[in-house]
């Protein structure tokens, strides 16, 4: 029981120092509301008052300095005078945190001479929640991120606008009556999406995100947003991530092309052939219009040995574009690999009858690979690749005349 006592009675004297005056505070007061306003001395003063009584009335009256320090320039711009963005941008800041702290202090809970537990500072508590709605509404921190993104401080940006976003979310702000005026409405997610900009730009990859997965599933910048989630899971190497996020914007967005190519590479490029197919077949029944789909899916299918596949494949390609050279030269290259295969095959036969079985099939369908290439070559005259191709079967076959030409042609380009 004794102990409870003394600890009230710490409490209390606690409590009583906020009523105390700290005359460094006054001092600085004195300096920000002269006529000709000196808000370094102001500064000087507060910071030794606050060194002196961290109290909160010291933070808070730190605070009024940048926020009247924003009022001048204010003025100075509603007179014609012009205002120092960067002066008024750092003065909102500077009174943003110091009232936080201020807040801090004041709203944690004493007990008062009569035992019961109350607010250390009710009246600072509810001027600064008034303060910080009143920057709320006038945008001030979304003025500050919109001028810092212009000298390219994106971090700086990303910052400003994480503080104004964050308003709404502090404990001093949870009154219904203040809620009511800060409605997440449209404005306050284009504001989020900008932030969420902000932090791709300065390479916060995290912080991108968490904004992000906020709104991937809104109606704001849709399509943009899910690109930009894409993007940071891939800086962030989180492949499982990277690939969700493809595949819920696929279902979302059906229409848009961007984020099945960007899965079908990934599954490509990772050796998920068969799977990169798949998905491959559902772009086509969406847009069975795309040549290029079909031509992927042809050389995939050529890759895997589905030979048949990939020639109807290339064939559909060239139904949708008949200049498609790649489409050409595919159905050619799905014989010319054959033959390679053959060849190596025959080079573990031993016996010479049927090596030399072997090599006649095998030529055999080198030969059928030779008109694929010659019109994919007349489609694509500068391919040097075909060109190749070409030379190489021309001196197969002993076909001077061509191979002379070709090699010719290949000179000459």
């Amino acid at each position: 029981m004794r102990k409870s006592l003394i600890l009230a009675a710490l409490v209390l004297i606690s409590a009583g120092c906020f009523a105390q005056k700290n005359p460094q505070v006054k001092k600085a007061k004195s300096y920000m509301m002269q006529e000709a306003p000196d808000f370094g001395a102001a500064r000087v003063a507060i910071e030794e008052a606050i060194a002196a009584d961290p109290s909160a009335e010291a933070y808070y009256w730190a605070g009024m300095i940048g926020y009247q320090e924003l009022t001048q320039e204010n003025y100075n711009l509603m007179m014609g005078k012009g205002a120092d963005q960067a002066v008024a941008g750092a003065a909102v800041e500077e009174s943003y945190n110091y009232w936080l702290k201020a807040d801090e202090l004041a709203s944690a809970i004493v007990l008062d001479k009569k035992g019961r537990e109350v607010m250390a500072d009710a009246k600072t508590h509810h001027t600064i929640a008034k303060k910080m709605l009143e920057y709320y509404k006038q945008q001030e921190l979304v003025k500050y991120g919109i001028y810092l993104n212009e000298q390219k401080d994106y971090d700086g940006a990303y910052q400003a606008f994480q503080k104004h976003l964050a308003i709404p979310e502090l404990k001093m702000m949870q009154d219904p009556k203040l809620q009511k005026e800060m409605p997440r409405d449209t404005t306050y997610i284009q504001y989020k999406y900008y932030a969420a900009i902000f932090a791709v730009q300065a390479e916060r990859h995290e912080d991108a995100v968490a904004l992000l997965e906020d709104l991937k599933d809104g109606d704001y910048e849709g399509i943009s947003v899910n690109q930009f989630l894409y993007q940071e899971y891939v800086e962030l190497k989180d492949t499982v991530k990277f690939v969700a996020t493809l595949q819920h914007a696929i279902d979302r967005f059906p229409g848009e092309p961007w984020f099945l190519q960007n899965l079908i590479n990934y599954y490509i490029y990772s050796g998920q052939e068969e799977t990169a197919v798949d998905y491959l077949s559902k772009a086509i029944e969406r847009e069975p219009n795309v040549a290029q789909y079909h031509l992927i899916k042809g050389n995939l299918n050529e890759n895997l040995g589905h030979y048949d596949e990939a020639m109807v494949d290339f064939e559909n390609a060239l139904k949708v574009d008949p200049k498609l050279a790649d489409a050409e030269a595919g159905k050619g290259r799905v014989y010319y690999n054959q033959a390679v295969k053959l060849n190596e095959a025959a080079a573990l036969i031993s016996d010479n009858k049927e090596y030399k079985k072997a090599l006649d099939e095998m030529n055999e369908v080198f030969r059928q690979s030779l008109p694929y290439f010659e019109k994919a070559h007349r489609m694509d005259p500068e391919n040097r690749q075909y060109m190749q191709v070409l030379k190489g079967l021309y001196y197969r076959f002993h076909m001077d005349a061509e191979y002379n030409a070709i090699s010719e042609e290949m000179n000459n380009l």
